[in-house]
């Protein structure tokens, strides 16, 4: 059993790609098993995503936001839990609809990702923030 905790600085709404980071701690294990990662917040989310277009990342955040708007919008009136700022409820919506964790095999020290697949940390809010991914590989 290996564990670690990845830190990741958001600027605002948007995918964080952080791949490279995972992959490198998970060939320092050398062996097969299953890796888990699980987001330790309530406002942001995992994902496993099309790295090779900027466009599907844009396209991605453009929908849900378009699907949670912030509650300035009017299609959001009834939303009481609006004291953290217009984004706070919003980005727990979009937390809800998307996963916090995910489970990915590794087979001889490699992820087993898919060539286009990326890790993403889907960030919700509008300020920064410093999320944190528990990381566990079981084997």
């Amino acid at each position: 059993m290996k564990q670690t905790t990845f830190l990741h600085q958001t600027h605002g709404p948007g995918l964080y790609e952080f791949t490279g980071q995972v992959a490198k701690w998970v060939s320092q294990f050398g062996g097969n098993g299953l890796l888990t990662l699980f987001v330790q917040h309530t406002s942001c989310s995992l994902l496993i995503q099309e790295n090779a277009d900027p466009e599907v990342q844009s396209d991605l955040q453009a929908y849900f936001e378009r699907l949670v708007p912030p509650t300035t919008d009017p299609s959001m009136a009834y939303l009481q839990h609006t004291y953290e700022g217009p984004d706070d409820m919003p980005a727990h919506i979009k937390a809800a609809m998307m996963p916090v964790s995910l489970s990915i095999p590794i087979a001889n020290g490699r992820m087993q990702l898919g060539t286009w697949q990326g890790i993403y940390l889907f960030e919700h809010r509008n300020a920064p923030h410093t999320r944190r991914v528990a990381a566990h590989i079981l084997a």
